[in-house]
């Protein structure tokens, strides 16, 4: 059985859905692997990697013609007119979010396995490639938000007088918002978080955050680790939290996505308005909608007031 890895054809994905390592475990398994030329370029993997791993460099067309395809995002219209009916589609899918591109992968007949829904339990850890994939996303909002914000994170003295440490709002505890919160507290900032999840404020303060909450009641955990849609008191109860919020802190960062669901609107425009010079906000979620009203996926935004957004 031979399995394909294309090149990513979307806009500003640098990722590739298989590393010279792990085409050498798919080896030991009894695959064959057919890399199409250039697919692991953006990622800093060269096609002579994959060869002296044991992969076969094809064009873009043979690729196509594997039993198997592993790809990152799910397929465009041309891509999916490649797929040969019965080939099996490994890749991030959102069939949730997508029903037309379940359509269509069902009238050529393909088998999906979409790595997007994998549950989170003890048996599929290995699996869950989402959850890897927001570990990386979070520890790079820090990185993104540090190099536009342009100043220091940690607090310094000098001769010439105090600068305070800089104040970073996370907005969702999940793998994404503990990996934002553990590098920026790390970079000597003040950090602070807010989830709708009560359940998750000793593992934001083990991180070295202080946990915002609201004094309201309602249960916010869907039963398998994911937040739900929240009541419109609780909802306006958190908005008037972030609001106050922005005001204070120099760094948002933005992490709250409900599975089937595009992003909750969480920071407004009137919000990032009040918000000081300078300041960042990163949306983790612009590619749902996003969680901020100045969000454009894959742009950086500068307001008015000198407010930059990262989607």
């Amino acid at each position: 059985m031979r399995i394909g890895v294309p090149k990513e054809r979307l806009a500003l994905e640098t990722r590739a859905a298989a590393t010279p390592k792990t085409v050498e475990q798919l080896l030991k398994l009894g695959f064959s692997v057919a890399v199409e030329s250039g697919a692991g370029k953006l990622a800093s993997f060269d096609d002579e990697a994959f060869v002296q791993a044991g992969a076969e460099i094809v064009s873009g067309d043979d690729v196509w013609q594997s039993d198997v395809i592993l790809k990152v995002n799910a397929p465009d219209d041309e891509e999916i007119l490649l797929l040969n009916p019965g080939t099996t589609l490994i890749s991030f899918i959102w069939p949730a979010q997508n029903p037309q591109l379940m359509e269509k992968l069902a009238a050529r007949n393909i088998n999906v396995m979409a790595m997007d829904s994998v549950p989170r339990i003890s048996r599929a850890q290995s699996l869950d490639a989402l959850s890897s994939m927001a570990n990386i996303a979070g520890y790079r909002a820090i990185v993104e938000a540090a190099h536009e914000f342009g100043r220091f994170f940690t607090g310094q003295i000098t001769a010439a007088g105090k600068v305070p440490p800089a104040k970073v709002m996370v907005i969702g505890a999940g793998v994404a918002g503990l990996a934002a919160i553990g590098a920026a507290n790390s970079l000597g900032a003040i950090v602070r978080a807010f989830d709708t999840r009560p359940e998750v404020k000793e593992q934001v303060q083990s991180m070295g955050a202080e946990f915002l909450e609201l004094d309201f009641k309602e249960e916010a955990g869907s039963g398998d680790g994911y937040a739900k849609v929240m009541s419109e008191a609780f909802i306006k109860a958190e908005m008037a939290l972030f609001a106050a919020q922005a005001k204070d802190v120099d760094i948002i960062v933005t992490t709250a996505l409900i599975p089937g669901k595009p992003a909750p609107k969480l920071i407004t425009r009137e919000m990032v308005d009040s918000m000081k010079s300078g300041s960042v906000v990163v949306d983790l979620a612009s590619q749902n909608g996003g969680n901020c009203e100045y969000t454009v996926p894959g742009q950086v935004v500068t307001t008015a007031n000198g407010v930059k957004i990262i989607g």
